[in-house]
Parts: structure tokens; sequence; C-alpha cells
């Protein structure tokens, strides 16, 4: 594929509006996240989702060896945390960031919107990305708030358009 192709598919995708997730999950060496612009809802017949993870080292690594995972659909509140979850290195899992513990281990960020608990059902790789179709095992409800969308490498909030 020519470069062109490549940048004006990275281009084409920086433009479009894309939902925010926090993914996290628990694993032997502590607890693991990564900020996921992503998520897609695939059916109801069972409740799945997908998602893709651009490496499988460090935190999304842990994901993808995770029995199970949370996947969280974020508000305006939380996104100096998705901001965290994104720079390799950032404070994760802070105590100022409102981080618990379900009881079945995984790390929930209960200020979200939507907490849905997942296990993978199938995990493809894709060059050096992989795509990860998942089971929701568990819809947890949060708090509302505004809805937050990432475009042009900013997150931003969503207003009506007016009639």
């Amino acid at each position: 594929m020519h470069s062109s192709s490549v940048d004006a598919f990275k281009t084409a995708f920086r433009l479009h509006p894309a939902g925010v997730a926090l993914i996290t999950a628990s694993t032997p060496e502590g607890p693991v996240g990564l900020t996921a612009s992503s998520v897609a809802s695939v059916g109801v017949d069972p409740l799945a989702l997908a998602f893709s993870v651009t490496r499988a080292r460090g935190s999304a690594g842990g994901i993808l060896r995770a029995e199970t995972f949370l996947v969280h659909l974020i508000t305006a509140r939380d996104v100096e945390t998705a901001q965290a979850f994104a720079i390799s290195g950032a404070p994760r899992f802070t105590p100022e960031q409102g981080w618990a513990t379900l009881e079945t281990g995984e790390p929930h960020l209960p200020s979200a919107r939507y907490a849905l608990r997942c296990r993978p059902l199938n995990i493809t790789p894709v060059g050096d990305s992989s795509l990860v179709l998942a089971e929701v095992l568990d819809v947890i409800q949060g708090e509302d708030g505004d809805t937050v969308v990432y475009v042009d490498r900013a997150f931003r909030t969503l207003a009506p358009l007016s009639s």
C-alpha cells in the first residue's frame, strides 16, 4: 500500500468521531488499562462487542490474556483519566481517579456511564493489532454525564444541532 493511502486512511479516521472507553483488567502483575476509541456493539444474542488494540504487550497484552475485563463507556467527567490511560507511564488507578474493584476482581470506575463486564470470544491478529470479539456478561450502570468523543486528536463533548 502506498504511503499516501496510509496517510489518507489515518486522516479519514482521525476526523471520524469515535466514542471513548477505558478497558481494564486484573492480572497477576496488577491492574492494567488502556483508552480505546474502537469499541463497537456487535449484537444482542449473545450480547457482544468488539474493539482493537495496537500492541500485544504492556496493558494491551494484559487485557488480551485476561479471562475477563471491563469496558467503561465514559463521560466528560472521566477525560483526565482517559488521557492518563492513553499515555505510557502516566499515573493509573490512583485514588484521585476514583477506582474500585468488583467482587469478580476487575478494576471498576464507578463514574463511567456504563461498565460492560466481558470475556473474550475471539482474538484475531491483524498486522500489529488485535481485533477482540467479546461476550458481555454484565452491564453495570454508573453516573450520567456529558457524552465524550475523540476526533482530530482531541476529546470533545457533543452539542445538539440547532433546528
